[in-house]
Parts: C-alpha cells; sequence; structure tokens
C-alpha cells in the first residue's frame, strides 16, 4: 500500500505528453511502491487543449502558465515536454523551487545550457532524471546485464541507426505545433539532437565514455516555409547524420541517423562485436535480444534469438508484468523509467540517467556537430 503521493505537474501535451501520462496510470498497477503518483496539473498555452488534455487522461487541474504551475505548492514533481529551447528555463526555475524534475531529450540546446541545468538540480539537491526510455526496453536492460557479466569480454565495436522518412516531402513546412523539430530555434540541431541522442545514451551506458568523433552531416532541403512567419526562410537542423568514434576502452564507433530513409518509421538498431560474444538489438522486434556466442559448442555456434519475456528476475522488469512469453510494447519503457525514478526516491539512491548524466550525451552531440563543421576529428571532453 502506498504511503505517500508524488503530485506531477507536466508541461507539454504532445506525442510525449501523452507517452509520460501513461506511463505515470499504469506504475502504481503494475509496480506498486511507497509512492502512489497524482496527475495533478496539465500545463499549456491553449487553455482548450489544456483542459481536453487534462479531461482524457484524468489530470485534477490545468495551467496556461508554467510559472504558475511551478509555485503551486501542490506539485511535486515537474515533468518538461516542450520543445529543447524550453528546458533550461524551466528546469532552472522548478530546481530553485525545490521540485523534482524529469526532462525529456535532450537535455538541452547545447552543453553551456545543460552544465547550467545540471549545476541547477545539484545545487538544489532535487531529484532529476532525463527522458532516455530505450534504457529500460528489457532486451536493452538485459544486454547490460550481459556486458557487466563479461560475456563479450574486450569490445571492438559499436553500430547504431535510428532511420525515419517523414520529412522527406520538400513542401513540408517548419516550425510550429507538430513541425518545431525541423527549426532550429526551438529545437537546436536535426536528426542528431532528436534521434542519435537516444543512439549515444544507449551507448555510452552500454560501453563506456567516447573519446572521439568524426562528422558530417547534410541538409537536403535548404528552404522551408515557416509555419509561424509565413516566410520562406533558411533551415539549419540536419536532415541526416552520419560519424564513427572511438571509446575510451579502445572499440570503434559507427552511429546514422536520417528522417530520409524512405521506408522506415523509426528503425533503431544496434550491434556489439566483443571478443567472445555479439549482440544485436532492433527496435522493430524489441522484445527479443540477438546474441552470437563463440563459447557455445561449435556444431551449435550461430546467432540465435532470446524472447526477452519471461517472468522471472533473468529478464528484467518482465516480472511485474504478464505471464512468460507474453510481449510488452514500447509504452512499457516509460513505465519501467518511472518506476526506477520511484525507487530511486524510496531508496536513496538516484537513478540515470540524471542530468549529469545525459549532459555526456549533450557534450557528444555538440562534438559531432562542430565535426561536421570543421570536417576534422574533434576530441570529447571528459565529464
Amino acid at each position: 500500500m502506498a504511503t505517500k503521493t508524488l503530485n506531477v505537474g507536466m508541461i507539454g501535451y504532445g506525442f510525449m505528453g501523452r507517452a509520460h501520462s501513461n506511463a505515470y496510470k499504469q506504475v502504481g498497477q503494475f509496480f506498486p511502491g511507497d509512492y502512489r503518483v497524482v496527475l495533478k496539473a496539465i500545463c499549456a498555452r491553449d487553455e482548450a487543449k489544456a483542459k481536453a488534455f487534462a479531461e482524457q487522461w484524468g489530470y485534477e487541474s490545468f495551467e496556461t502558465d508554467w510559472r504558475k504551475l511551478i509555485a503551486r505548492p501542490d506539485i511535486d514533481v515537474i515533468d518538461i515536454c516542450t520543445p529543447n529551447n524550453l528546458h533550461k528555463e524551466i528546469a532552472i526555475a522548478a530546481a530553485k523551487a525545490g521540485k523534482m524534475i524529469l526532462c525529456e531529450k535532450p537535455l538541452a540546446m547545447n552543453t553551456p545550457e545543460g552544465v547550467e541545468m545540471t549545476e541547477a538540480v545539484e545545487k538544489a539537491g532535487v531529484a532529476n532524471m532525463v527522458w532516455y526510455n530505450y534504457r529500460r526496453i528489457p532486451a536493452v536492460t538485459l544486454a547490460k546485464r550481459l556486458i557487466e557479466e563479461g560475456r563479450l569480454g574486450r569490445v571492438f565495436h559499436y553500430r547504431a541507426k535510428f532511420l525515419q522518412d517523414w520529412t522527406i516531402k520538400a513542401d513540408l513546412p517548419q516550425g510550429g505545433q507538430g513541425l518545431w523539430r525541423l527549426d532550429v530555434a526551438a529545437a537546436g540541431s536535426g536528426v542528431s539532437g532528436d534521434l542519435l541522442a537516444h543512439c549515444i545514451d544507449t551507448a555510452v551506458w552500454l560501453n563506456g565514455a567516447m573519446s572521439s568523433v568524426c562528422c558530417m552531416t547534410e541538409t537536403f532541403v535548404k528552404e522551408r516555409m515557416h509555419t509561424l512567419t509565413g516566410k520562406v526562410e533558411a533551415v539549419g537542423i540536419d536532415d541526416a547524420c552520419i560519424f564513427m568514434g572511438k571509446f575510451a576502452n579502445g572499440s570503434l564507433a559507427n552511429f546514422e541517423s536520417t528522417r530520409y530513409a524512405r521506408g522506415h518509421k523509426a528503425q533503431y538498431t544496434f550491434e556489439i562485436n566483443g571478443e567472445d560474444m555479439s549482440i544485436s538489438w532492433d527496435l522493430h522486434d524489441l522484445h527479443r535480444l540477438s546474441i552470437y556466442d563463440y563459447k557455445d559448442e561449435s556444431k551449435l555456434r550461430g546467432w540465435r534469438s532470446i524472447h526477452v519475456t519471461d517472468n522471472s528476475p533473468d529478464h528484467p522488469y518482465m516480472a511485474n508484468w504478464w505471464v512468460p512469453g507474453l510481449a510488452i510494447g514500447y509504452d512499457s519503457s516509460f513505465t519501467h523509467q518511472v518506476a526506477d525514478f520511484l525507487m530511486g526516491l524510496e531508496t536513496g539512491k538516484p537513478q540515470g540517467p540524471t542530468f549529469r548524466d545525459a549532459l555526456e550525451t549533450q557534450q557528444i552531440l555538440d562534438c559531432i556537430l562542430a565535426s561536421a563543421k570543421t570536417r576534422q576529428w574533434v576530441d570529447v571532453p571528459k565529464t
């Protein structure tokens, strides 16, 4: 029986707003603990849409000014689901008000902003986390366990890609609700910050720090009409980004992201090649982890697919869901993130990725974009 209440105030109501709201509603049913999560208030500039969202998802109230939301004494945690250019101001204000913070990825528009945000939450001593949810897909978490157990041996290669195709149309506008990711003033970057940020966070979590990178980017459509000004303006974000690099452990990196891969809506994959084992994962088959174990008997050696759905501690998170063999989905990764955030509050041991963790990813993002401009290798600063 939950003995404590955690009142959530969420800013933003788009795709991520729905994903987060669903997680808050699910967590107490499948991961019961000391805290009972209450959807206290939703905040958005459009009053009618904020009210409709509150009614649909069960929020007790709504606001149209995020400053009023932060000032409310009945709000314990601020969930930032806004475009990237608003992350810093909201997070710092929330930290100063003593609120816990859950912030959408990437952490900020750039590293200097991320540093300010990180210093603010650490100075205030408030619990904080960034929504890099792919860490918490059971197959990905199982990969982490295998690596920690030393199953892969020395790692040689890490490769990842995140492919989409939704911006190929040249007449697609930029800016405004739904299309702010194409506006550099709101997003800060393109596929690097939106898609590769996920790949980089997972990679650093699984394989350790990156030491250097070399990148190229491309913007295929140079100008688009801006929905807010009605004028055709230059496009400042990257439509495609490819970079190679090196990890501190000596392994080589190969990353690719694009929104111009016709036929791919959200293909996120990674593969890690070690001396003793290789592992790979595909978001399109997210409950399976593929494994090649060189230690297997030679006549049985080969790639095999692990169905990560066993209702046991051997398969991360699955003991809290259904009977063995029944899969869960993308949405469950957000539920797992909330569950881990609450566990951190209960145990006093913060669960990552914290702002400090996400700052490392932000630094790498800045380095790859800097490399693309200079066409040179860039060393990643040590955090």
